[in-house]
């Protein structure tokens, strides 16, 4: 058979029909397109790419490719621990990052959604109440919807190795103050600009003050406490107020440690919107009521004190106590979990092996607390 020539293409041809069969059209996307493709590129990666072209260029400048404001990035917090030994060196390089990440989300127009930090507000040299306060001013922060704050601690500062003097108590509470005071002004100025805030993680003082600052974020589903100073107690009508005056919320978690001296104290819980509480990081925390008609899962335990009594005074102070068991059935009608045990449908009804088990490890009262060492 005759062999079919084949046609002839100038090689030009060929090539641009190559480059045509290769070519993907992204600057002909919309441009919400084009933010959503870039966003889900690292923040050094969205800064080389607004070297490739001037319509790139353009795009990363757009505050929406700018969410997430995160101070506890760069190989640190992943370490997991406080105190790092890190050298004075390492702090100023750390602290440079920091003021310079400042100015690159500002300059941008970030428009955030998420804010995560770890600073020691009462910190009077490094004043990081006033940076965290410049950010806010300066960028969209309107729909922020998740903070994660520890107020208490500075990444990769340097350990304090000076001999302690007798006035360091006087000096420790003076700056526990400075924290709060700090906190506060923190706390309003986020009322004022990020009142939309749905998840938030921190630590809390408890002052009434502080209190009435939480409850004005009316939007708040997922809510974490954690401890601030461990020897300042908690009074259960500011417990009450909290969970009462957000009607929103779905999850809350409570890292409280009742002091020594406020044991025989029981708490009353209230909120129609609360689905799941975990109060396991608490010490000594005992509720003699909840009103939590929505209540699906609960994490409670009991944890040794290390304290001894005599059994007379043990006795008096449990004596004020209703058993966990009887105050789950009067006041949570939907729960279903208990300490990630699924709960039988009839629960309420009649107790059984499984559930006198879990109430061993998280009930205070007589039944369930036989040791003397709390």
């Amino acid at each position: 058979m005759p062999q079919r020539k084949r046609a002839l293409v100038p090689i030009n041809t060929r090539r641009r029909v190559k480059g045509d069969e290769d070519y993907f059209p992204f600057n002909s996307l919309p441009v919400e397109c084009q933010l959503h493709v870039l966003s889900f590129l690292s923040e050094v990666d969205k800064c080389n790419s607004a070297l490739v072209c001037e319509s790139w260029s353009c795009l990363v400048r757009s505050g929406k490719l700018w969410r997430v404001a995160d101070y506890s990035r760069r190989g640190v917090f992943h370490l997991g621990q406080e105190g790092l030994l890190v050298s004075n060196r390492e702090f100023e390089r750390w602290k440079s990052w920091v003021h310079h990440y400042t100015h690159h989300l500002i300059s941008r127009g970030a428009s955030l959604l998420t804010l995560k930090a770890s600073f020691d507000l009462g910190d009077q040299c490094n004043k990081w109440v006033e940076l965290l306060s410049h950010l806010l001013e300066n960028v969209h922060c309107r729909d922020l919807s998740h903070l994660d704050l520890n107020w208490t601690f500075t990444l990769l500062e340097p350990l304090d190795l000076r001999v302690h003097t007798s006035s360091s108590s006087h000096q420790d509470n003076i700056t526990k103050m400075d924290q709060v005071n700090n906190f506060q002004i923190l706390l309003a100025k986020l009322v004022h600009s990020c009142p939309r805030i749905t998840k938030m993680r921190l630590h809390f003082d408890w002052s009434e003050t502080s209190v009435a600052l939480i409850t004005q974020f009316q939007h708040l589903r997922i809510l974490e406490l954690k401890y601030f100073w461990v020897f300042k107690g908690v009074s259960p009508n500011t417990l009450q107020t909290l969970t009462k005056s957000l009607p929103n919320l779905k999850s809350l978690t409570l890292h409280v440690l009742v002091p020594l001296r406020n044991l025989g104290i029981s708490y009353t819980l209230e909120s129609l919107s609360l689905e799941f509480l975990d109060v396991s990081p608490s010490r000594g925390l005992v509720f003699s009521c909840l009103n939590l008609p929505a209540l699906r899962e609960l994490r409670a335990k009991k944890i040794v004190r290390g304290i001894t009594l005599d059994r007379r005074t043990r006795l008096r102070i449990q004596s004020r106590w209703p058993c966990l068991y009887q105050v789950l059935r009067e006041g949570t009608p939907k729960l279903q979990a208990l300490n990630n045990e699924r709960l039988l449908p009839n629960w309420k009804e009649q107790s059984y092996r499984e559930l006198t088990s879990i109430l061993q490890q998280s009930c205070y009262c007589l039944q369930h607390l036989d040791s003397w060492l709390w």
